[in-house]
């Protein structure tokens, strides 16, 4: 599972911005919180691998399972391994397009939403819905898609209403700006 905790961003040069969150520190801070997840599952995986593979995991009889669970364990930390090393690679290479212009919201956007005076920061991102990232005091989640959320998101305008859930019924949502 991927962790939701934030991540502190740094400021680097000129990019589109939504309220001072510059689009780019919020990839790269996406970016470095795959990686440390990565780093875990590898270590994860290969502490399983040797688990399996060690004398003190040899099976003691018929249902001795040990060596062949720390080896499904493995296995699986490997696969999730391989799908965030896919998500890093689909970060990285992920367009940044300025939408301030008018063009209506696709992957790559940094999009704010309204109701009722509150604001909440949303990036429309190919993978890994769910995370959170802060810079100065704003806090982006990322967004998917194939979300509920993404797909009514994408192809909006500043101007455009969205419907979230909410206590007994739908709740409207404004979008503000769109960077």
């Amino acid at each position: 599972m991927i962790s939701t905790k934030a991540v502190s961003l740094a400021s680097p040069g000129p990019v589109p911005t939504l309220g001072g969150m510059q689009k780019s520190v919020v990839r790269d801070a996406i970016v470095a919180q795959l990686q440390r997840e990565l780093d875990l599952q590898a270590r994860a995986a290969h502490d399983s691998r040797d688990e399996a593979t060690s004398a003190e995991s040899k099976s003691e009889g018929k249902y001795d399972m040990r060596s062949q669970e720390a080896a499904y364990l493995a296995e699986g930390q490997a696969r999730l391994a391989a799908e965030i090393a896919e998500s890093i690679a689909l970060f990285r290479a992920l367009e940044l397009p300025d939408f301030s212009a008018g063009r209506p919201a696709a992957l790559g956007a940094l999009v704010t939403l309204e109701t009722k005076g509150r604001r909440t920061v949303y990036f429309l991102g190919p993978r890994n819905g769910g995370l959170e990232v802060t810079h100065d005091g704003l806090t982006c989640l990322v967004v998917t898609p194939s979300s509920p959320l993404g797909r009514q998101l994408l192809g909006r305008k500043v101007g455009d209403s969205v419907q979230l859930p909410g206590r007994g019924a739908p709740v409207s949502h404004r979008v503000v700006a769109l960077a």
